[in-house]
């Protein structure tokens, strides 16, 4: 329980602040968000919230640009393998790198670029889009970082009027096994309330 807590901690604050970084580095995508949620109604429940599309594609790129977690747990071949023209032995120790998948041109055009539409125009398969791991091995806190991530978004930007610190890019930086903004982001609060 411990470690469900502190992992998930540390894991969802990490993708929220990649995600007010995103969101105020490129204006449109914060107009985008403000002009989504000024269709709920006062009292939107938190499932509907949960559910705005243009929200859920931000978290998907957010957690895909830089991924919290970079690479899954590893694996253990149990016989002798050919793997993509490797021969690799029984017992060898293999490890599927989530940043790099996330990168690849042939998947996401420009990957570099955040770009939340890509979520909107595709469904990305469990071995292109894989932030929490994938199989029978998959992050067991998966529902509730993306369920907390939405939800915690959806309330800062809607209460709070907030703006980058500094313009300079955030570089991102290895910590431990995440990846994680360097030096943090850095906001500054302009006022209370939604601006669309």
């Amino acid at each position: 329980m411990i470690t469900l807590l502190f992992a998930g901690h540390e894991t969802t604050a990490t993708a929220l602040a990649w995600a007010v970084y995103w969101v105020h580095k490129q204006p449109e995508v914060y107009k985008k968000l403000m002009a989504e949620f000024a269709t709920l109604e006062p009292d939107a429940d938190q499932t509907t919230i949960f559910r705005l599309p243009y929200l859920t594609a931000v978290c998907q790129e957010t957690l895909r640009i830089y991924p919290v977690a970079m690479f899954t747990f590893p694996r253990a071949t149990k016989q002798p393998i050919q793997l993509q023209g490797y021969h690799l032995e029984a017992g060898t120790m293999t490890y599927g790198c989530i940043y790099l998948t996330h990168q690849r041109e042939d998947l996401y055009p420009e990957p570099k670029q955040f770009q939340p539409e890509r979520f909107l125009e595709r469904q990305f398969s469990s071995y292109e889009y894989l932030p929490f791991g994938g199989g029978k091995r998959r992050c067991i806190g998966m529902a509730l970082a993306q369920f907390e991530m939405k939800l915690v978004l959806a309330t800062l930007l809607s209460n709070f009027r907030l703006a980058l610190a500094e313009q300079q890019p955030v570089k991102p930086q290895r910590r431990g096994v995440t990846l994680a903004p360097a030096g943090g982001v850095k906001m500054v609060m302009k006022g209370k309330g939604m601006q669309v």
